[in-house]
This record gives structure tokens, C-alpha cells and sequence, in this order.
């Protein structure tokens, strides 16, 4: 059996490749979109010849905001896109298709955001968006210094590594859901322990039921205005003094 990876173009598998080291080297969403705003710079930069800076831009919903940049230029050349209200960037996510200012000076359609940008001196962008999910989806924002910098070849090549940023942050998503999900089990795993626990140690104290040693500790709970699990938790910390642990396989 083939992998997926044996059918796409070469540069995109090494720019597969390198986004996967990226997000097992990040240990948060925040640094793992700052790493895929420096390679998608450097990864352009290489193959249109000139110095190239990127935003992400993410949008949740219906509001974009800026997530990471290369650099801190790019950080606030987005965030001035983002106070503007409208640009390539923008524009790429409202419509999820690419956008491009192929020369500031004479491209009409956001004459604010094409002056603030020359004072910067950026001359043209380009905005590819990718979909991540009903809800989101991001969009690199990449910014040049001079006109013309974006020619078919180059935006077929960020439009290839946006195609393989897309690919990580879906599996990027997955992966804090399933964490997220793994959480949400052990922690409920562990409620169930304590009160269970708790429950053992009222029917010895008092020689009844564990229906009856429910009742008890719901009585409590519910009297004293706290959840069940930290009620249960209280009573097993007063007579071992420690608190409860639930041990997973690993």
C-alpha cells in the first residue's frame, strides 16, 4: 500500500514533513502558528528570490484576528490590515480564494491599506485562507517589498504550502480535541473514584447501603452548596490525608 505522501509534488511533501516537526516541537497553538508563520516566510522567501514576511490570521466565526507573525513587522502589518476592515487577507477568507496586490501603487481597491502598507515599505501581499473547520479558518497573509514579487510560480508554491499548513492544522485540531476528550475522561474517572471511595467509607462508618451512603453524601453536597467529586475528595483527604489518584495504563 501506498502512502498519501508518495502522490503529492516533492516540495510539498518536505513542506508536509517540516510542518509536522513543527507541531511536535510546539507545546501550545500559540507557538505552533508563530513556527508555521517563520517557515511559510522562509519557504517563499526561497522561491521568489526575495525577503517575504507572513502572518496567520485566524477567524473564528464571523472575526479575524491576527494569531502569529515571522516577525513583529508582520505581526502589525496584519493587525493594520485587521483595523483597516479590509485587504487580501480579509477578502481571502471572506471568500475562501486567494487574493492578491500584485503592486500597491496602482491597485484601487484598498487605497488606506496600499498607502499605510508603501510607508512600510510593502509594495505587494497576497492572502491565501484555509478552511479548518465549520467554525474557523485561518489564512496566511504574506507581505513583500517590492511590486510584481508574487508571480504564478511563487503563488503556486505558497498556495502549495497553504494546502500543507491546512493538513496540519487539521490534524493540529484533532489532536487538542482528543487531548481535551482524554482530559475530560480522566477527570471524570477520578470524580467517579473518589466518590465511590467516599461512599465505601460512609457504609462502614454507619452499616448501610451504598444507596443509602449516596444519599448521605448528596445530602452533604447539596447542603453545603459543593459538587459531589469535592465533597467525597474532602472526606477521603480528613481520614488518609492524602487525596485520591486513578492510574492509566500508559
Amino acid at each position: 500500500m501506498s502512502s498519501s505522501l508518495e502522490n503529492e509534488p516533492a516540495d510539498q511533501v518536505q513542506g508536509i514533513l517540516d510542518l509536522q516537526s513543527v507541531l511536535v516541537r510546539a507545546e501550545n497553538g500559540s507557538e505552533f502558528l508563530t513556527g508555521l508563520s517563520k517557515l511559510a516566510a522562509a519557504s517563499i522567501s526561497e522561491a521568489s528570490g526575495d525577503e517575504i514576511e507572513c502572518a496567520v490570521t485566524v477567524k473564528v466565526r464571523r472575526r479575524p484576528l491576527t494569531a502569529a507573525g515571522s516577525s513583529e513587522r508582520a505581526v502589525e502589518l496584519d493587525r493594520l490590515e485587521q483595523a483597516i476592515g479590509d485587504g487580501p487577507c480579509i477578502k481571502a477568507l471572506r471568500e475562501m480564494s486567494p487574493v492578491i496586490i500584485d503592486d500597491g501603487s496602482t491597485d484601487a481597491r484598498w487605497p488606506d491599506l496600499t498607502k499605510k502598507f508603501a510607508e512600510m515599505g510593502v509594495h505587494s501581499s497576497l492572502g491565501i485562507p484555509m478552511e479548518i473547520s465549520d467554525e474557523a479558518s485561518a489564512a496566511l497573509n504574506f507581505f513583500a517589498s517590492k511590486p510584481g514579487v508574487f508571480t504564478q510560480d511563487v503563488f503556486k508554491q505558497a498556495v502549495g504550502f497553504a494546502a500543507a499548513a491546512r493538513d496540519i492544522l487539521h490534524l493540529s485540531v484533532r489532536i487538542d480535541s482528543a487531548h481535551n476528550r482524554a482530559k475530560d475522561l480522566e477527570s471524570a474517572m477520578q470524580s467517579r473514584t473518589a466518590i465511590d471511595v467516599a461512599c465505601g467509607v460512609i457504609m462502614a462508618q454507619n452499616r448501610c447501603s451504598q444507596a443509602e451512603a449516596m444519599e448521605i453524601l448528596t445530602k452533604v453536597s447539596s447542603n453545603r452548596n459543593r459538587k459531589l467529586r469535592d465533597v467525597a475528595a474532602e472526606l477521603i483527604e480528613q481520614l488518609s490525608g492524602s487525596s485520591i489518584e486513578t492510574h492509566f495504563d500508559e
